[in-house]
């Protein structure tokens, strides 16, 4: 009887140990845990909701891939989000589709999510060990030896679902990283991905817990724009966040970029001067602070001015068309210096991992070590949010799973 080993106890593990045990008669899975309980990440993800995954087609999913989108190709195709969908609603859980395909529990409790998977395990008799670090991870003569704190197991194949670095009090410590490095597997260097960007000398800690809404943010390095999208952002005690700029943030490469922000990207700066010259008409007699009221959140219209070098304290009636124009400059492109990503532990995700090129797209088993296979977030792939992270997990541990060979093969 062969056997199959899984280390690491998130959804790309959980779903490769399904897998494997359904797809293939004559077989052992064993799932390794080193928490105390299985899914220990996926309990946080979506603040407690979880967001399984993205309603929409490959392509779509493709598109939302930042890292090395041709190598999943195999994979989404294998295993599609409405894959993902048909096993949890024919495992039970009932599910609703929210904003951008975004797909949640109908409970938005994340434990419906790994009730789902603990529930999948057991039906197809899937045996685990919760409170298992590995070790250290060999093999010989066609047989891997798994050395964990709780003893030692074998196994003839290996699937390593660790995850990467970041949220390591759920346990991602980069484990998976140790045990590739010991069968000769490069590393694509771990940094922090979906996380806010940090400004240069705090220039936005006067707008800290300002939200802006239908704001467009370009993200530009060296003179490029390398990402532009409208949506929700916030300024924080450490400079940007919310999910336009978390999503920025993947692209975010180096240790410098530029953030601009048009904060009414519905108007052009012809329709925007005369939408200000329609308030300065109104509040002709008013300073310039107490002017903006109409256009900008009250909080915001100081450090708008300041940007100007404008005196808050001119009469709108004294403002002349350069002032004018240099104001509506700065409210169409309100800028950032970024200096680099918030604190890896605060991520999301980690990007980087075990090269691409080291595994093979078809079936995610290592080109160097025969029966050994990555899945999930510790090899260099990654998305942005709105669940294709987690689709990640889902395709690749699937394609893992039926790519086992069987006892005959």
């Amino acid at each position: 009887m062969s056997k199959v080993v899984i280390i690491g106890g998130g959804p790309a593990g959980m779903i490769a140990a399904i897998t494997a045990a359904n797809k293939h008669e004559g077989i052992e899975v064993l799932l390794l845990e080193k928490n105390e309980k299985l899914g220990k990440k996926l309990f946080i993800t979506g603040k407690g909701r979880c967001n399984i995954t993205n309603v929409t087609d490959v392509p779509t999913l493709l598109a939302n891939i930042v890292s090395n989108p041709k190598f999943l190709y195999s994979a989404f195709y294998s295993f599609d989000a409405y894959s993902s969908i048909d096993f949890f609603e024919s495992n039970g859980l009932k599910t609703k589709i929210e904003r951008g395909n975004r797909l949640f529990p109908v409970s938005d409790k994340s434990s419906d999510v790994i009730r789902v998977f603990e529930d999948a395990l057991k039906k197809a008799k899937v045996k685990i060990k919760l409170n298992t670090e590995v070790i250290s991870v060999s093999k010989n003569d066609n047989v891997f030896t798994i050395n964990t704190k709780n003893g030692t197991y074998e196994a003839d194949y290996v699937i390593i679902a660790t995850g990467g670095v970041s949220y390591t009090q759920t346990g991602s410590t980069g484990d998976g990283y140790k045990i590739a490095k010991a069968f000769k597997h490069g590393l694509v260097q771990p940094e922090p991905g979906l996380i806010g960007l940090v400004t240069v000398e705090n220039d936005s800690e006067a707008l800290q817990g300002l939200a802006l809404k239908n704001v467009t943010v370009k993200l530009e390095i060296n003179d490029n724009v390398i990402y532009e999208e409208l949506g929700e952002m916030l300024f924080t005690h450490f400079g940007l966040s919310g999910p336009i700029i978390i999503s920025a943030s993947s692209y975010f490469k180096g240790h410098s970029g530029l953030i601009s922000v048009d904060l009414k990207p519905g108007l052009s700066e012809e329709k925007l001067d005369k939408r200000i010259l329609s308030d300065f008409e109104k509040y002709a007699n008013r300073d310039l602070i107490n002017a903006l009221d109409d256009l900008l959140p009250k909080n915001l219209i100081p450090y708008i001015i300041e940007r100007t070098s404008i005196d808050p304290r001119i009469k709108i009636h004294q403002i002349n068309k350069i002032q004018r124009q240099l104001l509506v400059q700065t409210i169409k492109a309100l800028t950032f210096h970024i200096k680099r990503k918030y604190d890896m532990n605060q991520a999301i995700i980690t990007q980087g991992g075990i090269p691409v090129k080291e595994i093979n797209p078809n079936t995610m088993a290592s080109k160097l070590v025969d029966g050994l296979y990555f899945v999930g977030e510790v090899i260099d792939v990654d998305g942005l949010t709105g669940g294709f992270n987690l689709q990640i997990a889902y395709s690749t541990g699937y394609l893992a799973g039926i790519s086992i060979p069987t006892q005959e093969a």
